[in-house]
């Protein structure tokens, strides 16, 4: 998720939204940290730990699905013990987070709050959905990828 507004130019910007982002600690150690996570942390990124009875659930998401990684399994614990919301792109987290009855959304759920939010325009929103989407690694649906660059495209859109 975090790659995808990277790679996009709105990683900072999605921060203008009236949103907290929380990451495992794990994930913003890992990940985060070494490529400008000091700066995350300055626009609103926080980070969180997991207690023993967090670690311990995300440990068996990780037996219950061993193609999670150890960040996703910590931020699905995470959301799940403290019943927030989760934001993830890969289908395999999503689906077991709703078994768990986590709220789950997406990259373009994130796109539509940045518009309803006006915390960018929509020729930026076009321009940065359309790079994620031409990415190799882009798993995003494509009807719902299409009809968000249609909207977005027009000028009725503002």
């Amino acid at each position: 998720m975090l790659t995808d507004l990277a790679r996009c130019s709105l990683l900072e910007a999605v921060f203008d939204l009236p949103i907290v982002f929380i990451v495992p600690d794990l994930l913003y150690e890992r990940e985060l940290r070494p490529y400008g996570g000091a700066e995350l942390r300055k626009r609103g990124l926080r980070v969180a730990e997991l207690d023993g009875e967090g670690v311990t659930r995300a440990l068996e998401y990780r037996r219950m699905r061993p193609s999670l990684s150890l960040v996703d399994t910590f931020a699905l614990a995470l959301a799940t013990g403290n019943r927030w919301m989760l934001l993830t792109g890969d289908r395999v987290l999503r689906n077991l987070a709703v078994s768990e009855r986590v709220v789950c959304h997406g990259v373009l759920w994130l796109l539509d709050e940045m518009m309803a939010g006006k915390v960018t325009d929509h020729r930026t929103l076009y321009s940065a959905l359309k790079a994620v989407s031409d990415h190799p690694r882009c798993r995003l649906p494509g009807a719902e990828v299409n009809k968000r660059l249609a909207r977005w495209r027009s000028r009725r859109a503002c």
